[in-house]
């Protein structure tokens, strides 16, 4: 009985919403609007009676529903889409989410609500629908346009600083309390489990999956795709992180893998029938009662919304050196909230820290933003014409000035060439002080385990400690060379731009050679003190640790150009996975 209840609520449900979208297609409105109606329509709230009989199992498919929209989102993103996004998007990215977390939370204390309550309505007025400005960009015939291009910017910025806001929700909502320790620890945990996972899965996944490509399969590339979605979902749940921030992040390994295009038009139809399911179990959940009584708090929230993203996400985009007009349809193109918001709406029902009232809410407000959005981006040009005469001609040319100023003071020609290279360079330090520390937090997770599995050999738990702290140096010295290699590299850089002969006359050459050995010494001996700090639980005795250095420089000391060649392969490895994605996408 229960299958036959079950195929019975599914038929509803896409009977319903195939009508409904297909009603709200013909009238030109966003078609996540009309699944969330359809739910709705169905709903246990809207009489004279329900007919869904099974919301569980629905409510089981809304949550593979979220996982495959944020892998999508995972697909549309890329890690040179992120490099190209530029000041723009990070400022107005983090402008406006700051911003939007005050007013909310400002918001939620002034009607009374509670801490909680407050402090989530705050991260779901965040987030900006990449769904939803995409599709009234399209439906506008504006995507090509520099400000949609900007908007975009700022949309995969939010994405990943989302994803950052669900981690730390998390937390906060377990430990019930908000220190600024917790949440620098958080998102430190956080952006090193990324990058980890992105690398790692860089080297990894794409070669994988081009293998499984040569079977020229659709059956088996789909689901091996989807074999590692659930998989790597699950390893994060394990991990004590979101099921949403394993599938964006898995997503986006695969966005560098040559089979993207495939994998997205394989992907689509189940995307769109999971995704379907979530906005309509969203609609589900609307009491009309609620939105009676809440009506005052949907209408201030609502704009909230659209006044504090217009202003944030324009004053960031004029901070970052764009013209008035151009903030202006940037700041009015992300008055909205949509998905994401739903996601962290069904964050604090899940772990049941926030009150019922506050997803039907988020809901509404999400509707109107949705249905105001592109009739904000059309008023976007007369506001800013009508702007530009009220402004006093003073303020105007202040204005432009700062424009002119922030364009001049950009390193040009030499400069901008050097600023890249000391950028890159302190970009792959980064990346592989990253995977180091990865490698000895990892020895200390699973400390307990390898130590239960050595006592069998050694009995003694200091001796334990430092085999475990060992072989976490072992493995981590490609890494650490590579690292000293690029520090040595980029400290002989500074050198040459620092010293100059004018100052330091016949000595010039012997300070430089003293600054580029001192200052790749001295970023090493900082780093191991960073590294026996985060790995004290498996740090060993003052006297194996001075063994395991000395052992350690044995082996540097033989096996150093070994290590250089391994690090060297695995960079071209990573490199070669860029290219191959970047001309696949053009």
């Amino acid at each position: 009985m229960h299958a036959i209840s079950f195929i019975q609520d599914l038929a509803v449900i896409m009977l319903v919403a195939g009508v409904v979208t297909i009603l709200f297609h013909r009238l030109k409105q966003p078609v996540v609007l009309g699944y969330i109606v359809a739910g709705f329509i169905i709903g246990p709230h809207t009489p004279p009676f329900g007919l869904i009989h099974d919301e569980d199992t629905i409510k089981t498919l809304a949550e593979l529903g979220v996982i495959f929209l944020m892998f999508c989102l995972g697909l549309e993103f890329s890690l040179r889409k992120l490099f190209k996004v530029g000041a723009t998007a990070f400022i107005a990215a983090f402008l406006e989410i700051v911003l939007m977390i005050w007013i909310g939370f400002e918001i939620g204390r002034w009607f009374g609500w509670n801490t909680m309550d407050s402090l989530f309505l705050g991260a779901i007025l965040a987030i900006s629908s990449t769904t939803i400005i995409v599709k009234a960009l399209n439906d506008l015939k504006m995507k090509n346009e520099r400000f949609a291009q900007l908007i975009f910017g700022v949309l995969i910025v939010e994405d990943i600083l989302g994803i950052g806001i669900i981690a730390l929700l998390s937390g906060i909502a377990v430990s019930g309390t908000v220190s600024s320790g917790e949440v620098f620890s958080t998102v430190g945990k956080l952006s090193l489990f990324m990058i980890v996972a992105l690398v790692i899965g860089i080297l990894l996944v794409p070669r994988l999956l081009a293998y499984v490509a040569k079977f020229e399969s659709n059956e088996m590339l789909l689901i091996t795709v989807l074999g590692l979605c659930f998989g790597f979902c699950l390893l994060v749940v394990k991990l004590e992180y979101s099921m949403v921030l394993g599938a964006f992040l898995i997503g986006a390994i695969m966005a560098e893998s040559r089979q993207l295009l495939k994998i997205e038009r394989l992907i689509e139809p189940v995307r769109d029938l999971f995704s379907a399911i979530f906005f309509v179990a969203i609609g589900l959940m609307i009491d009309p009662q609620v939105l009676i009584d809440y009506a005052w708090p949907i209408v201030v929230i609502t704009l909230a919304v659209v006044l504090g993203k217009m202003l944030s996400c324009g004053m960031g985009a004029f901070i970052a050196g764009n013209d008035g007009r151009t903030s202006l349809r940037v700041g009015m193109g992300l008055s909205q909230i949509g998905e994401f918001s739903f996601i962290i709406a069904a964050l604090g029902m899940t772990l049941q820290v926030t009150s019922d009232f506050l997803y039907p809410v988020a809901v509404a407000v999400s509707a109107i933003t949705t249905l105001l959005t592109p009739y904000l981006i059309r008023a976007a040009d007369p506001l800013s014409q009508k702007l530009g005469n009220v402004v006093p001609g003073r303020l105007a040319r202040v204005l432009s000035l700062y424009g002119e100023w922030l364009r001049n003071i950009q390193p040009q020609g030499e400069g901008a060439m050097l600023a890249a290279m000391i950028r890159r360079i302190l970009l792959q330090v980064g990346v592989n002080l990253a995977l180091v520390i990865a490698i000895f937090f990892s020895g200390g997770y699973f400390a307990g385990r390898i130590g239960n599995w050595l006592s069998e050999w050694v009995s003694d738990a200091s001796q334990q400690k430092a085999l475990i702290w060992g072989a976490a140096l072992l493995l981590s010295l490609p890494f650490l060379i590579a690292a000293y290699r690029k520090l040595k590299a980029l400290s002989m850089l500074l050198a040459e731009m620092g010293v100059k002969p004018e100052m330091a006359g016949r000595h010039t050459q012997r300070v430089r050679r003293v600054i580029a050995e001192v200052i790749p010494l001295l970023s090493l001996l900082v780093i191991f003190l960073l590294l026996s700090a985060l790995s004290a639980s498996i740090l060993p005795t003052s006297e194996l640790l001075l063994v395991i250095a000395v052992v350690a420089a044995v082996v540097v000391a033989l096996l150093w150009r070994w290590f250089i060649r391994v690090h060297t392969r695995m960079q071209i490895a990573l490199l070669e996975t860029l290219e191959n994605s970047r001309e696949n996408s053009h």
